[in-house]
């Protein structure tokens, strides 16, 4: 495929904050682009890769080991737009297919109530067994009561850099903003872009696209909410404030209206691109 430019990207650099994007929208003219700032790295780091190509692992707390995320991919994909179409094409015809749904679970690196912590005393088995390509990391929700700043950004370090040196290119992600912790989660993820800058990672930034959508009503706890529970709510956090929403209106649905009031169907759009940009620019 020819590097095509789309409508917005969901891979952050350090230069421009926003990388040109691998995918165009349908019948757009080709155009040729540049190349990621963090192309280069990735692609020095893929360069000891030795596994089987394809292998992508989801390193995180509960937002990861849901079903809801990024196993319905495959299976419904309502209203999307034609960009998320071709990077999923070019992705399906990728990944190796059990990493859609079959990676779930604490022995593939994602497990309900875990930290940064948890990760980094079992990555190492993680990636002598599973030996991934790629791994998208996402930790800290769980972290926000537990550790300081310094110690959350020294604990989500190391863990990337185990996974670098292991040849695995690494898609970090900012956690989503959680009610009571709106500051903290800022926080932690300056923490995550800074770590993206410094190691010239893919960074997929869910916490910013969350707040560029509901920056003042993106806590489904608030008072106005009241009338819905669990993560049947329209918004992106769900009624206990700190997961994603999954209202069953909007679930699968790629519309901008749904990539506004369901949390999972915007996290699972955000990785798809961000995974189909890294597969374009590195792996490729």
């Amino acid at each position: 495929m020819s590097p095509r430019t789309f409508g917005r990207s969901f891979v952050a650099t350090a230069a421009t904050g926003l990388a040109l994007g691998a995918f165009g929208q349908a019948g757009a003219a080709q155009e040729a682009v540049p190349s990621p700032d963090w192309a280069d790295a990735m692609r020095e780091v893929h360069a000891r890769f030795d596994g089987i190509p394809g292998t992508l692992a989801c390193f995180g707390d509960s937002i990861t080991d849901t079903m809801a995320f990024w196993a319905p991919l495959p299976y419904e994909r309502k209203n999307a737009p034609p960009d998320m179409e071709e990077a999923f094409t070019a992705v399906n015809d990728y990944l190796q297919p059990e990493c859609w749904r079959d990676w779930k679970g604490p022995e593939f690196g994602n497990q309900g109530g875990q930290t940064a912590a948890w990760a980094l005393a079992n990555v190492d088995q993680w990636l002598r067994d599973l030996r991934p390509e790629v791994a998208l990391i996402m930790f800290g929700t769980n972290d926000l009561s537990n550790v300081d700043d310094g110690t959350y950004r020294e604990q989500l370090s190391a863990l990337v850099d185990r996974c670098l040196s292991n040849g695995t290119v690494v898609i970090l992600s900012t956690i989503p903003p959680r009610s009571g912790f709106a500051e903290r989660a800022a926080q932690f993820a300056g923490v995550a872009r800074a770590i993206a800058a410094e190691r010239r990672i893919p960074l997929t930034d869910f916490h910013r696209e969350i707040l560029s959508r509901r920056s003042d009503d993106w806590d489904g706890s608030l008072p106005q909410f009241a009338g819905h529970e669990g993560y049947d709510v329209p918004t992106l956090i769900a009624r206990d404030g700190a997961h994603p929403s999954h209202p069953t209106a909007y679930q699968n649905d790629y519309s901008p209206e749904a990539l506004s009031r369901c949390g999972y169907s915007l996290r699972n759009y955000t990785a798809l691109m961000a995974y189909a940009e890294v597969l374009e620019s590195v792996l490729r």
